[in-house]
C-alpha cells in the first residue's frame, strides 16, 4: 500500500530521497509558485511580495494576543508592535544579506544570490511589511463599518 504512495525519486533509489504526493505533486507545484522560486521575478518584487504576506499576518497575533489586548489601545498597540517586528525582520535579513552574499556565486543566474539583489530585497521587504501591517490596522479600525454595509454577511 504504501508503495503507491512512497517511491524512491526518479525511480532510483541511489538518489537517497522519497518521492510523495507532497514532494511530487500538488505540494511541489505550491512551493514552486511562491515567490522566492518563482522565476523571472525581480528581488524588488520579491521582498514586496513576501514582505506584504508577513506584515499583513503579523498584526493578528500582536493585536488579539497582546498586553493590551483588553484595552481600547490594542490596535494601535499592535500595528506598533508588528512594525517594530518588520522592522527587526529587517535588520536581520540584512545582517543576513551582509554575511552571505558579499563574494559572488560562480555561475549564479538569479539575482537574488547576489549583494546588490539582496538588498533589493530587504529594502522592498520592509515597504512591503510595514504596508501589510498598515493595510491590515486600517481594514481592522474600519471592521465596524464593514459590517454596517454588509449587514447580515459577515454575520
Amino acid at each position: 500500500m504504501s508503495e503507491d504512495f512512497v517511491r524512491p525519486w526518479k525511480g532510483d533509489g541511489q538518489l537517497g530521497h522519497l518521492e510523495t504526493p507532497v514532494s511530487a505533486g500538488l505540494g511541489m507545484a505550491l512551493v514552486n509558485n511562491l515567490p522566492a522560486y518563482r522565476p523571472g521575478l525581480e528581488p524588488s518584487r520579491r521582498g514586496l511580495e513576501v514582505g506584504m504576506a508577513h506584515g499583513y499576518l503579523l498584526l493578528g497575533p500582536f493585536y488579539k494576543l497582546g498586553p493590551m489586548r483588553d484595552s481600547e489601545y490594542a490596535l494601535a498597540a499592535g500595528v506598533l508592535a508588528a512594525l517594530g517586528l518588520v522592522m527587526i525582520l529587517t535588520v536581520c535579513l540584512s545582517l543576513y544579506g551582509g554575511v552571505s552574499f558579499d563574494k559572488p556565486t560562480p555561475g549564479g543566474t538569479d539575482q537574488l544570490q547576489t549583494a546588490e539583489g539582496w538588498s533589493s530585497f530587504t529594502g522592498s521587504f520592509l515597504i512591503g511589511g510595514a504596508g501589510g501591517v498598515v493595510f491590515a490596522g486600517i481594514l481592522l479600525f474600519f471592521l465596524p463599518v464593514l459590517e454596517g454595509i454588509g449587514g447580515n454577511l459577515f454575520n
